[in-house]
């Protein structure tokens, strides 16, 4: 489908550049596929009546008598009743007679004429006629303000032999434009014609982008408006929220009535109820998902929502019907099975867990005090080597901190602990045995050993006695 926006001096196809918003409307506005195209119709009996479209997305009927060789998107001169205008072609062929009927349009003499295909010199003048709409807009805007009309001025058609001028405006009511015709006729030299408009045809001929992303279907496909209730929006469960609802024409959104038939076929299906009662209490509808059949209910005091199907609804209005009240929404009756073991068998098996873990510890400790008892002798000796610690170290408690002082002399705690062994043998009635002497005797000589004999060489008199006198006196 070529542009409609014409042709330059050298035959190139110009574009308006407008990127998105078309200067000429005719770009993307009332487009139609001529799904006829690919096929072979007969050339005599071809159909001589051509669907062309002008500004706005304006769109008559013409006959070509003259058959031309048109093709769709080429501009072409037509008779309008005050002279002569230029548009482009749209469609033609059988999709022409179809279309016809469909707006009940009669093939009679009443269809006007191609006079001829647009040569340059048509196209330059009419594009030096359509630059003076925007200037005629607001300048008209300015009267209509100065006489305090309550109409809005949309759009200005200028015709392409310059001698008619189309003024598009919407009002709420009825408007007395008497004088204002005479201010425009005086003002740009034409012959004005006022013609009213919706607020949805209002929109289609501007043009714009929806909340979808896309074109508005006034605009681009949509012919034919019907009224749009409220009820439309209730059926498909969306918020009343005018803000949302409404198209940029300040009216309900033409789309509302695209899917209505479809949500009104699944709605057959699910039943009208606002509440059901159980015996816990009566729970509300809070949701329906009408194409998969669910309906959510939620009780006075409970944030939760229990989904239901229709199925299990409908059993409940029969049941509320009846007088009887199931136990909760999903369920009838609670069956209450008994208890084959002891209710505290949880408990139970925590004890045993436990008592097992108990006497586990116990065994320990009894092997740990076997172990310690016969290694006493041992445990004491180790006691003698460190020679830092006092003996009754251990008796003390663990938080408290060492005292300071002088360090003690080992040859001093080496015959205390020899006197403490003495004496529990002698209280036990054992002699002290030969071992344990030969052992004191061999660590005494180990620690003499490492230290000097005489106070000149050690440096003092407190590091110990001499290996000799220590051995008299054990």
């Amino acid at each position: 489908m070529s542009c409609s926006c014409g042709v330059d001096s050298a035959g190139a196809v110009k574009g308006c550049n407008n990127n998105g918003g078309c200067s000429t409307g005719g770009c993307n506005k009332m487009n139609v596929f001529d799904w006829l195209s690919n096929m072979d119709m007969p050339v005599v009996d071809k159909f001589e009546i051509v669907e062309v479209r002008f500004k706005g997305g304006r769109k008559e009927f013409f006959r070509n008598e003259h058959k031309f060789d048109l093709v769709t998107g080429e501009a072409v001169i037509v008779d309008v009743p005050s002279g002569h205008h230029m548009g482009y072609v749209s469609m033609q062929g059988e999709l022409v007679r179809l279309q016809m009927q469909k707006k009940k349009v009669a093939n009679d003499e009443k269809i006007r004429k191609i006079y001829r295909k647009a040569t340059i010199k048509d196209l330059e003048k009419y594009d030096n006629v359509r630059k003076r709409e925007m200037p005629t807009l607001y300048r008209t805007r300015q009267i209509i303000q100065e006489q305090k009309l309550g109409m809005k001025l949309s759009d200005i058609e200028y015709q392409a032999d310059n001698t008619k001028a189309t003024f598009y405006y919407s009002a709420d009511q009825r408007v007395d434009f008497r004088e204002l015709i005479k201010i425009l006729a005086s003002e740009f030299r034409v012959r004005i014609e006022m013609k009213q408009i919706s607020l949805r045809q209002e929109a289609g001929r501007l043009g714009g982008i929806g909340s979808c992303g896309r074109e508005l279907c006034c605009s681009t496909w949509l012919s034919e408006f019907k009224s749009v209730a409220t009820s439309a929006a209730r059926y498909q469960n969306l918020s009343l929220n005018p803000s949302k609802l409404s198209g940029q024409c300040g009216r309900l959104k033409c789309c509302l009535n695209y899917e209505l038939e479809t949500y009104m076929d699944a709605l057959e299906d699910i039943p009208s109820v606002n509440r059901l009662k159980t015996k816990h209490g009566e729970a509300r509808l809070q949701k329906t998902d009408i194409f998969r059949k669910i309906m959510w209910f939620g009780f006075d005091g409970d944030n939760n929502w229990h989904p239901l199907d229709t199925d299990r609804v409908k059993e409940v209005m029969a049941l509320n019907e009846k007088g009887e009240f199931p136990e909760t929404l999903t369920e009838d009756t609670i069956e209450i099975k008994a208890l084959s073991g002891s209710l505290n068998s949880d408990l139970e098996k925590m004890d045993k867990k436990f008592q097992s873990k108990h006497k586990k510890k116990k065994n320990k400790n009894r092997r740990n005090k076997g172990a310690v008892n016969r290694n006493g002798n041992q445990q004491n000796t180790g006691n003698k080597e460190q020679g830092n610690r006092p003996q009754n170290q251990g008796n003390q408690p663990q938080g408290n901190k060492k005292r300071k002082g002088k360090r003690p002399n080992p040859q001093n705690q080496a015959q205390g602990a020899n006197a403490n062994t003495a004496e529990k043998n002698t209280q036990q009635g054992n002699k002290p045995q030969n071992k344990n002497k030969n052992r004191n005797r061999n660590r005494n000589k180990n620690r003499s050993g490492n230290k000097p004999q005489n106070a000149s060489q050690g440096g003092g008199n407190n590091r110990g006695p001499k290996p000799n006198q220590s051995n008299r006196e054990q």
